[in-house]
């Protein structure tokens, strides 16, 4: 048993010290290894700390050059743009769709690490979750509204793109519900069939848009509709749209009657930034012009039915996946323009387009070698 030494004073607490018998020495471990140790302990403490940061979700998401599509060609099912019941033409250029690779949702939220990279690389934009995922949207609400805005591209492409080259599309317009704070609201009702403007037949979508381009915004516009199978006019005062255009202020539903079919595949590609590119695709395929002349042009931008060029998101990592992918010239929104300066790399030609017939003519130009004239941002 070991022996109590004697009781050692200390002011009014008395230190009992535990002594070790006599023969067995108890070896004393050196300062030095006893630093070495708590190095060991603190280092593996500091590497587990960092292991566990760096798996933590963090709220960001990072978008990152995705893949390009020529919509001149071919999927793994087949031509990603088909035209039957016309005669088409084959072309020697390519007209690239571009993509940005987007990751991270509130329900899948992107690691430290990751984050943290895309900070630090020129190719990665990294955003707050909240710019793509409201606190009501889910991933899955995101999913299925890029589903809905490709399939509108689509149609919206193929009529611009018929309209472009004076190929009349019918359409039946029926008003979905009016829209807020217009002249339309207690006038014009859901499910009236719009059937002519200030006594101009609707037959097209484009029909529509004329005349309320003649008409003007602030005008009174007689709008002939279909309700509940009889005719019937009203009077509806035409607002006003940023680009100083008439509107007539209601969510329409066009049903279209196409005199061909125009059929479009991209696998794993959501939204409605394709629009314009769709658009180009369907010009060239209906066109014996070999508009791009074996040039690689890639571009952006959404397209409405009346050919008006839309701005998109990620436009820098769609300019670098152009070039990585062969492209020599760009074509870009107008109003995206603030995001290409700075930012456009070696290599790479970059011309402003606003409406399809814009980027018609910038087709036409690059494969022509006569690019001077065309605007750039």
């Amino acid at each position: 048993m070991p022996e109590r030494a004697n009781t050692v004073p200390d002011g009014e607490n008395d230190t009992e010290l535990l002594l070790e018998p006599d023969g067995e020495d108890v070896p004393e471990v050196p300062p030095a290894s006893r630093r070495a140790l708590l190095g060991a302990v603190s280092g593996f403490v500091t590497v587990l700390g960092l292991a566990v940061l760096a798996v933590m979700p963090a709220p960001y998401t990072s978008s990152a050059p995705g893949p390009t599509f020529d919509t001149l060609g071919e999927t793994a099912n087949g031509p990603l743009i088909e035209v039957s019941g016309t005669q088409t033409f084959a072309s020697s250029g390519q007209l690239r769709l571009t993509t940005v690779a987007f990751a991270g949702s509130r329900e899948r939220q992107l690691d430290l690490v990751t984050v943290l990279r895309g900070w630090a690389s020129p190719k990665i934009t990294i955003d707050p979750v909240e710019r793509f995922f409201p606190v009501s949207t889910g991933e899955t609400d995101r999913q299925e509204q890029n589903r809905q805005e490709m399939t509108t591209s689509q149609e919206n492409a193929t009529v611009a793109a018929l309209t472009e080259l004076g190929i009349e599309v019918p359409a039946t317009i029926t008003v979905e519900e009016p829209i807020e704070g217009t002249g339309a609201v207690g006038v014009l009702l859901p499910k009236d069939q719009i059937a002519s403007i200030n006594g101009t037949p609707v037959v097209t979508y484009r029909d529509m848009s004329d005349a309320l381009l003649a008409a003007g915004a602030g005008s009174t516009v007689e709008v002939g509709v279909l309700r509940g199978g009889e005719a019937t006019t009203v009077d509806v005062v035409a607002g006003e749209r940023p680009d100083g255009s008439a509107l007539l202020g209601v969510w329409v539903d066009p049903d279209f009657e196409f005199p061909f079919d125009v059929t479009i595949q991209v696998d794993d590609v959501g939204g409605s930034s394709a629009g314009t590119m769709f658009a180009l695709g369907i010009l060239d395929l209906l066109t014996p012009e070999d508009e791009a002349d074996g040039h690689v042009i890639a571009g952006t931008g959404t397209i409405d039915l009346d050919g008006n060029v839309g701005a998109i998101s990620g436009i820098r990592q769609k300019m670098i996946g152009a070039v990585r992918d062969g492209a020599t010239s760009f074509l870009a929104p107008t109003l995206n323009c603030e995001g290409v300066v700075g930012n456009v790399p070696e290599g790479l030609d970059v011309f402003a387009i606003s409406t399809l017939s814009d980027a018609r003519a910038a087709v036409e130009a690059i494969g022509a070698g006569e690019t001077s004239g065309l605007p750039t941002c």
